[in-house]
């Protein structure tokens, strides 16, 4: 394989990601992971779960990416007493007609923001879960394909619990990447200030097409990925599943499931996907380090036993990179 033709090429048509980040940054201040992790999932054909309190640019984000890329836009308040119709769409009588028609629901759009997802009760978020994987809808006895490119992202309050149905752990795991959203640093709070007190709002424009994050998909898979990357992977990934024999006897009482087959797979393509954002025709260890997080957060079963002592799925994660051997 000839690595440096594949630089060439992702060097050329990975420019669209700088144009991408520099329209974003208008907008979106101080969450360049959230960027990233948005563009890792859309190059990446994954979605993603947000986590964060209200207010910091969560809605704003998506938003603002199907305005730079444009595509189609739909955002859904998912509340308990939500059905799926409301969803995917229903049948509607034709009185005129004397037929049936299918009005198709918030669903079919390339961008879909499923707000505070974990407030609808299950049947809602199953009928969420069968678009995300086989990006498709039934409505009556006809199935309809979903637009290309077409991102889910779902967000959750960590702090308010009540009146919530708790995503299970089948639905979560077909979430890419899960991210935590933190609190803007004092230097990007007085720019977020100023710019939301200010006479004019940016105005965001489009410099890209639906096309190009489609074809670079396609180049985000002809990343090379060393066998020594990939058993790196899988090493991470085992260490979730076994620990004792990773040399990390002390989570093994934490753990109660680790990381199936979908989380290396998942930190494959985030990996190239990542590789791709920095220009990279090849992927290293620490772009597998830089994902690895957000992968596999929402994919590490805890313990009460963990819980007891204040010891989240990061502090694990932590804990196995840096006690698995880098190649």
């Amino acid at each position: 394989m000839d690595i440096q033709a594949i630089q060439a090429e992702i060097e050329k048509e990975s420019a669209f990601v700088g144009l991408l980040r520099t329209e974003l940054s208008k907008s979106i201040v101080g969450q360049a992971h959230m960027v990233d992790s948005l563009l890792i999932a859309l190059l990446s054909n994954g979605h993603t779960l947000l986590e964060g309190v209200p207010g910091l640019a969560k809605t704003l984000a998506i938003s603002s990416l199907a305005k730079a890329v444009d595509a189609k836009f739909s955002r859904v308040q998912f509340t308990p007493d939500l059905l799926p119709a409301d969803l995917v769409g229903t049948m509607i009588y034709n009185q005129k007609r004397e037929e049936f028609a299918v009005r198709q629901g918030p669903i079919f759009a390339n961008f879909v923001l499923a707000d505070e997802i974990n407030r609808a009760p299950a049947k809602v978020q199953s009928a969420l879960l069968e678009a995300m994987q086989e990006r498709q809808v039934t409505i009556g006895d006809t199935t309809y394909q979903l637009p290309k490119p077409f991102l889910v992202l779902a967000t959750q309050n960590p702090i308010e619990q009540e009146g919530t149905y708790p995503l299970p752990e089948a639905q979560t795991d077909r979430f890419l990447l899960k991210v935590v959203i933190s609190y803007p640093k004092r230097e990007d709070e007085l720019q977020i200030i100023r710019q939301n007190t200010a006479a004019k709002a940016p105005e965001l424009n489009t410099v890209v097409h639906a096309d190009a994050i489609l074809r670079g998909r396609e180049y985000v898979q002809k990343v090379y990925m060393d066998e020594k990357i990939e058993k790196y992977i899988v090493d991470i990934v085992f260490a979730t599943r076994e620990p004792s024999e990773s040399k990390l006897e002390k989570f093994a009482p934490l753990i109660s499931f680790g990381g199936s087959p979908r989380a290396s797979i998942g930190l494959a393509k985030a990996a190239r996907a990542q590789a791709f954002l920095q220009r990279r025709g090849y992927v290293i260890p620490e772009d597998v380090r830089a994902v690895c997080h957000d992968v596999l957060r929402h994919r590490i079963g805890l313990t009460y036993e963990a819980e007891a002592e204040n010891i989240t799925s990061d502090d694990v994660i932590s804990g196995i990179l840096n006690t698995v051997e880098v190649p």
